[in-house]
């Protein structure tokens, strides 16, 4: 994956920790609105509470990534300023990073697309809309404010869930579409999902322990608290780190191939799921 899609926090200036608003909730500790420091940002724009978020009820912090947006907004965009040393600019610079973040966050999903064979046919596209994304993604604050990113995110989004059912239909499994599904606290233990449709599917709270992953489509999958122990996703399709971190797996999960095992999946500790399901 390239560099300029991973977060670089000692090239940013705690932009997510300033610009974006959170509320009070399971996922933050506190209310903190746009545009105000989070209380935990030092001087040097680190997190005082980086190690222990998940302890100090930060978890929604835990799950976050910006996908290379901060860099790019505070080297590229900004040419090295912050929003300290020039507050004339802060406004316009918390404005920009979400609208950069969702820039980046498609060409993180069209640069997995380009690694799947099965699409090869649409390789020209995306490499296309990849470029395309790039370029917007560097113009200056004007322009990337004035940027519809609903319009963009459409068209990619369509160009991704081409690729997707390209994928699946080359593999094998029975294809199971679930996409949007609501499967909440659903009960998926040992299912073959080989090859489904999972985009925008809501799998909060979901068991699914010792599922069979491979070729499904997650794109945009609210895998909050799932069980995945057991479960294989070395070869699911367009999971992001951001989903791993907000389930609960264990040293027998397979994440994707290239992606590291969240550091709070403990050997042997129990998920919610395999909790709840040890009391009944």
């Amino acid at each position: 994956m390239s560099q300029e899609l991973a977060a670089d926090c000692g090239r940013c200036f705690g932009l997510c920790c300033v610009a974006l608003p959170f509320a009070a909730s399971p996922g933050f500790a506190i209310d903190k609105p746009a545009g105000r420091p989070c209380p935990n940002l030092g001087e040097d724009f680190g997190c005082g509470v980086h190690a222990r978020l998940r302890e100090e009820g930060f978890s929604g912090c835990a799950v976050f990534d910006c996908f290379g947006a901060g860099q790019q907004v505070s080297q590229v965009v900004f040419g090295g300023r912050d929003w300290r040393g020039d507050p004339g600019a802060a406004r316009a610079m918390f404005a920009v990073f979400p609208v950069v973040r969702a820039l980046h966050e498609l060409a993180w999903y069209l640069t997995q697309a380009l690694e799947l064979p099965a699409a090869r046919r649409l390789h020209r596209q995306l490499r296309r809309a990849l470029a395309d994304t790039r370029r917007l993604a560097g113009q200056g604050p004007g322009e990337l404010l004035a940027l519809d990113v609903a319009a963009h995110r459409e068209r990619v989004n369509a160009l991704l869930s081409r690729a997707g059912d390209l994928a699946r239909s080359a593999a094998p499994g029975p294809r199971r579409p679930l996409r949007g599904a609501d499967l909440i606290g659903a009960d998926l233990s040992g299912a073959d999902l080989r090859a489904a449709n999972l985009r925008g599917a809501l799998l909060i709270a979901a068991d699914l322990s010792g599922a069979d992953l491979t070729a499904a489509d997650l794109t945009g999958a609210d895998l909050r608290d799932a069980d995945l122990a057991g479960a294989d996703l070395a070869g699911a399709l367009f999971v992001t780190r951001p989903q791993l971190e907000a389930a609960r797996g264990d040293a027998a999960t397979r994440p994707p191939r290239g992606m590291a095992r969240p550091a709070h999946w403990r050997d042997g500790r129990p998920t919610l799921a395999s909790r709840a399901r040890k009391r009944a």
